[in-house]
C-alpha cells in the first residue's frame, strides 16, 4: 500500500470501494496483493476514505 500525493497523479482511476472516479490531481491510495509476483494489473487505486473504510464495506462490483 502506498499513499499518492495529488501532484503525482496524472491519470483517472476508478475506486473499487465506491466505484467512483479518482480524478487526476486527487490524493489517493494504491494497494496491491502481498505476493511478490503481483503485476501492475493487480494494483488498485482507492480514495483514501474508501481505503480506511474497507473493513466495513468490501469492494463494489463494477457496473
Amino acid at each position: 500500500m502506498r499513499h499518492i500525493a495529488g501532484a503525482q497523479t496524472t491519470k483517472m482511476y476508478r475506486c473499487p470501494g465506491c466505484d467512483h472516479e479518482i480524478r487526476p490531481g486527487t490524493p489517493h491510495v494504491v494497494a496491491w496483493p502481498a505476493e511478490e509476483d503481483g503485476s501492475v494489473e493487480d494494483r488498485r487505486h482507492w480514495h483514501s476514505g474508501c481505503w480506511q473504510a474497507r473493513g466495513r464495506r468490501g469492494p463494489t462490483r463494477r457496473r
